[in-house]
């Protein structure tokens, strides 16, 4: 079975992995882009969306790194779009167009049905409604031996972490302070979970660091 991984997934200096008031025009919050400025210059995140260009460097290979071996994404509702409560229709399909960034199944864990949606490219987005552990038990199903990747948001992946149930994460950290929003680490004990820092590569536009668990950790940090 492949690993459960987050990868390049973006945070404040000061620990925010997104701002509040998300809406339409700001997905991740007021000021959220910020934290991904260095992942949007690289030739990764232009080849992604159709551009051409786009910079070469660190930042570039470890972003195409986050995306090796990725078999499945986990992706929560708030990722998916800014819609809450039940689904008024099927209208919504994510932020990315009709040829959205995965590629491969897509499981959003919500409280609300909704049949799973396929797209361009070879994403299927699935809405499991039966819990975090039932959405990565299909993820990894549909990842066939491959990794499944926790692609956020903020919520999601410390669910997972207090479970117990990620491997391995890659933060990158974005010269930025944005004082408000959605804490990643907060009253999490890391360490007590069992990780310990493996790998840092400072990029042009953020620094990567690399955790893993090397132990089993407790599960009351």
């Amino acid at each position: 079975m492949g690993r459960t991984r987050v990868a390049a997934f973006s945070i404040s200096v000061d620990g925010f992995g997104a701002r509040p008031r998300q809406d339409l025009n700001n997905p991740l919050g007021i000021r959220g882009l910020e934290l991904h400025s260095w992942f949007m210059d690289t030739e990764v995140f232009r080849r992604m969306h159709g551009q051409a260009g786009g910079a070469h460097g660190i930042d570039n290979d470890v972003a195409a790194l986050s995306f090796e071996n990725i078999g499945a994404w986990i992706l929560g509702r708030n990722m998916f779009g800014p819609l809450r409560g039940p689904w008024e229709d099927d209208s919504w399909k994510g932020w990315w167009g009709e040829n959205p960034p995965y590629h491969t199944p897509v499981f959003v864990p919500t409280h609300h049905p909704r049949s799973p949606l396929v797209m361009e490219g070879g994403t299927t987005f699935h809405f499991v409604t039966d819990g975090l552990e039932s959405a990565l038990t299909k993820a990894q199903q549909a990842a066939n031996g491959k990794d499944v990747r926790i692609g956020g948001g903020v919520s999601v992946i410390r669910q997972y972490l207090a479970a117990g149930r990620i491997d391995e994460m890659h933060l990158a950290i974005s010269p930025v302070l944005l004082g408000e929003g959605e804490h990643l680490f907060a009253d999490l004990n890391l360490a007590k979970l069992g990780f310990a820092p493996f790998r840092t590569i400072a990029g042009e536009n953020a620094t990567h660091v690399f955790i893993r668990r090397e132990r089993g950790g407790t599960l009351s940090a």
